[in-house]
């Protein structure tokens, strides 16, 4: 039996990304759209073919048919319908970052334990096989000991969109750091021991750039850059990977969240191995994982653990650039 999937809103990534992956998941089927705009709920039952649209959020979470609910709200209201939507008997995947800050996150894990439910932050790439063989390559000792990681995310674009305001949890941090941190700790689930950041503000006080440097288990550092906005009119973005070792690098210029065929190096010993890859959907494998947990008791791939541990990171990092 597939997994019936409601919607929570008629947000860009839900209608580019999410509901897509959901449409090609074996085991999901794409049932229910809610949003508060009537002719926005109804342009989404059409195009995707929803058998249900409910203008307004409570009407989707009193639906006993939905399984899972997936919420792309602002941040700022990310708690409140998750914490609606667990004490409505659903299964959550919420679109990064999950939380306002580390407090918020342990809360909304801690009714979700209470109610019995599955919470999971939506971060698609890290289910894709990329990110496997990168940990592999890293755990096999091919490069060696690790002692720098550096990524970045830097990208353009905004114009009329809540990732400007910082009432709503905007910024490049909350929008495009909790990215690198992830691969960070994804890559490297070490004691962070030293953070310092910086950030350059923008007209509406949220941050348009900004830098960290971290300390790992006191021997691997880490670096990030994050930037939104360079360029009015100028749609464009710049991603990059580089893990350096006692033995060699991995090189990667691969955007976050991509499908599709992929590649990174491996230069090691005078020697350059480029691994390819091809991906699925990310989107789609993250529906897919959220439907085996609740089918067949799977664990959750995006735990409560790292979500906390993440959001601990963030918290620091906004603390540092004063945000």
């Amino acid at each position: 039996m597939a997994v019936k999937w409601g919607i929570l809103g008629t947000a860009n990534i839900a209608k580019h990304c999410t509901i897509p992956g959901i449409m090609e998941g074996e085991n999901c089927e794409l049932y229910a759209i809610a949003g508060r705009d009537p002719k926005k709920v109804e342009s989404f039952k059409q195009e995707f073919g929803f058998a249900k649209g409910y203008v307004g959020y409570e009407k989707l979470l009193e639906d006993p048919d939905v399984q899972a609910v997936y919420i792309p709200l602002p941040n700022n209201i990310h708690k409140e319908w998750v914490i609606k939507a667990l004490r409505a008997g659903k299964n959550v995947l919420c679109e990064k970052p999950l939380a306002m800050n580390a407090k918020e996150a342990e809360e909304m894990f801690a009714v979700a334990r209470e109610e019995g439910k599955i919470l999971m932050e939506a971060y698609a790439y890290l289910h894709s096989p990329y990110i496997d063989s990168l940990r592999l390559d890293l755990e096999s000792g091919i490069i060696g000991d690790v002692d720098y990681i550096e990524t970045e995310f830097l990208t353009q674009g905004y114009i009329e969109d809540f990732r400007l305001h910082k009432e709503l949890g905007g910024g490049a941090v909350y929008d495009l750091g909790c990215y690198c941190t992830t691969m960070i700790r994804t890559l490297f689930d070490g004691d962070i021991e030293l953070v310092f950041a910086n950030a350059e503000f923008g007209e509406t006080d949220v941050d348009v750039f900004a830098s960290a440097l971290l300390k790992i288990d006191k021997k691997i550092r880490a670096s990030f850059n994050v930037g939104m906005n360079f360029t009015p009119g100028c749609n464009s973005r710049k991603d990059k990977l580089y893990i350096h070792g006692s033995k060699g690098v991995i090189i990667s210029d691969v955007e976050y969240n991509q499908s599709g065929d992929l590649t990174y190096s491996v230069i090691a010993e005078g020697k350059e191995i480029k691994r390819k890859l091809y991906v699925k959907q990310n989107y789609t494998l993250e529906a897919e994982q959220l439907s085996r947990c609740i089918e067949n008791g799977e664990a959750p791939h995006i735990s409560a653990e790292f979500s906390i541990k993440n959001a601990k990171l963030l918290d620091e990092i906004f603390d540092e650039i004063g945000y």
